[in-house]
């Protein structure tokens, strides 16, 4: 029997633009049986998925939604990967570089050159994400405690009044880090081209990265240097909803659904090394409602 994790990753990092056709007589095998036209629809398209697997067409995507409650969590448990890093250079161009047109085609800097100073995720989701960082943060005032918020903005969504003598964070846009007020230091870097991250060797306690993951063009790169500047025992969480600016998120995430898009984040974890196995959490308020918010999360190894 094949592996099925394998399988799925492997399908994913095929899909990397939403005109790419997914034809019957490519489908892999498991075995002496071709996999289900269905099966692939629910690996690489989920958001299609979520309709034709309705028994009843009448039925709404809300109630789907709220049915699917905490499946994602199981994404990530007992995976089998392959021995390869599954995606290809073209699963993480974006649509402004597939663009034709030239105005489309512009450099994250300049894209972020004005501040925004607005949530990019609704308020139930940021208050779900406050409570989720309240429960697995260090306690407030931590004697050595340091923290990074990595492709931070002038919020963060911590816990209210959450203080660390070091709390660092980097960003594309040096107004919007100067007006964050949880910042003790900020960093403007674009990471999409240099994803060095500016710190030495086991610094950093635990690292938060909001809504930003689908933005990362060097994946890889930037998850070895989170390892790298992670403490042993250090937790990095990365979380994410279903909002982007589509233009710039990455191909292979924006031909994918939320479940697709913990697996993607886990495999960031698995083949980057030095993490243990990651997890997932699902801390959608309002399932079907409201915007769904989703954790990807690991620790670094101990020494």
């Amino acid at each position: 029997m094949g592996n099925p994790i394998g399988i799925k990753l492997q399908l994913l990092a095929g899909i990397y633009h939403p005109s790419t056709k997914i034809l019957s007589s490519s489908l892999p095998r498991i075995g002496k049986h071709r996999q289900s036209r269905r099966l692939v629809l629910g690996f690489g398209v989920s958001f299609l998925s979520q309709f034709t697997n309705m028994s009843d067409g009448a039925k709404s995507f809300t109630a789907f939604a709220a049915r699917q409650k905490g499946a994602v969590e199981k994404v990530l448990e007992n995976v089998e990967w392959p021995e390869q890093f599954p995606f290809k250079d073209e699963d993480f161009l974006r649509f402004d570089e597939l663009s034709e047109k030239q105005y489309d085609r512009s450099p994250d800097t300049t894209f972020y050159e004005s501040p925004r100073f607005v949530t990019h995720i609704d308020d139930p989701a940021i208050n779900a994400l406050t409570k989720y960082y309240s429960e697995v943060f260090p306690p407030s005032n931590t004697p050595g405690v340091a923290l990074l918020d990595m492709c931070s903005s002038w919020i963060s969504h911590y816990p209210k009044g959450y203080k660390q003598s070091r709390i660092a964070g980097m960003g594309l846009n040096e107004e919007e880090l100067k007006r964050n007020p949880v910042l003790t230091e900020y960093v403007a870097q674009d990471l999409n081209v240099d994803p060095k991250l500016p710190y030495e060797d086991n610094t950093f306690d635990l690292i938060t990265n909001v809504v930003s993951v689908d933005y990362l063009t060097k994946p890889l790169v930037i998850f070895k240097e989170m390892s790298r500047i992670l403490k042993p025992g250090g937790l990095a969480i990365m979380s994410f909803s279903n909002r982007c600016f589509w233009t710039k998120a990455i191909s292979i995430w924006t031909s994918t659904g939320d479940s697709d898009h913990v697996m993607i984040v886990g495999a960031y974890f698995h083949y980057a090394g030095g993490f243990e196995p990651p997890k997932a959490v699902d801390i959608s308020p309002n399932p079907g409602r409201t915007d769904p918010m989703y954790i990807v999360y690991s620790r670094k190894l101990s020494a």
